[in-house]
This record gives structure tokens, sequence and C-alpha cells, in this order.
């Protein structure tokens, strides 16, 4: 079973690659945000990112549990998963075999989130994207650019994040076919 990893920033496409390579395949998914925590991210994120933006600071140890339940079954060719950071959280990294980095525009990703917000609101949707895009203005955009370069440095393959959903489902799929 191979453990292949979708990443890239928040907005990128990751989970819905991962759940179209899974349902193509017929194989299992786990997504990171299900397993974010109260204390998966540190209090202060600007004062992260200006101490280095140590990505295996981030601790998902459910994810962990349930990546090494599906491995343990190996019934499958692949598991795929939603790792916004690829191999740079060193909880998760032993089990990756293919990295996958999203490469999308922050632009696109911004829009993305904030549409999601809207779609998916559970409250006052316009307070919620005023708060995210002032601490975007503040430091989100600069931690998404770090992160970015770290994950893209530890992935295997780069992915356009300008392609359509389909083309980018049918060059993973090809791709993973090949290799």
């Amino acid at each position: 079973m191979k453990v292949v990893a979708i990443s890239g920033v928040s907005g990128s496409g990751k989970t819905t690659l991962v759940k179209l390579l899974s349902e193509h395949f017929s194989c299992p998914y786990l997504l990171f945000d299900d397993y974010v925590e109260k204390h998966t991210y540190p209090k202060d994120m600007k004062a992260w990112l200006h101490q280095g933006a140590n990505l295996s600071e981030l601790k998902t140890p459910g994810f962990v549990k349930a990546l090494k339940a599906i491995k343990q079954d190996n019934a499958y060719p692949y598991v795929f998963i939603e790792e916004p950071f690829a191999r740079c959280r060193e909880s998760i990294a032993v089990f990756i075999d293919v990295a996958v980095f999203l490469d999308t525009p922050l632009e696109v990703c911004l829009s993305r989130v904030i549409q999601r917000n809207f779609e998916h609101a559970n409250g006052d949707s316009a307070t919620q994207v005023l708060t995210y895009l002032t601490n975007y203005d503040d430091h989100l955009r600069e931690i998404y650019i770090e992160t970015a370069a770290q994950a893209k440095s530890t992935s295997d393959f780069v992915v356009d994040g300008n392609l359509s959903t389909d083309a980018t489902t049918k060059l993973l799929k090809d791709w993973l076919n090949n290799n």
C-alpha cells in the first residue's frame, strides 16, 4: 500500500483531489482538517512564523493513528491523504510514499477560501471572512508562502494549480498508474 499525500495551501484543491482519486482507485482517504484539534497549531501563529515556522510543531495524533490503522489493513493499493505540508511534519513523513504539491496561486486560494466560508456558513460569514482577511494581511499570507516553499521542497511531484480539476485528476491518475 502506498500513501499518497496531496499537499498545498488552504484553498489549493487538496480535498477535492483526494476525494476524486480515492473514488477512482476505490481506496480510503484521510483529510487533515478532520483531525485538527485545539492544540494542533501554536497559539501565536505570527510568533511561530518568525521563529522559523517549524512544521513538525503542528500535531495531529489522531491523524497519525488513523493512518496507521489503514496501513495495517493493507487491503488497498493506495491511501490518499490531505497533508498540507508534504513531508515536513516528522510524525507523518515516515508514512508518505508519494508527496504531490498543488502549486496554486495564492490569489486563487484566497478566493476559494472566501467562497467556502460563505457556502458553508455557520454564523456570521461576513465577520468570519473579515477576520480571516485581516489575519491574511497581517501574517497568514507570509505563513502560506513559507509553508508552501517547505512543502514543495519535499514533494515528488509538483502540479500546476491553474489546471482544471479534471486535468489535474487525470494527470495524477496517469502518473500513479505509470510509477
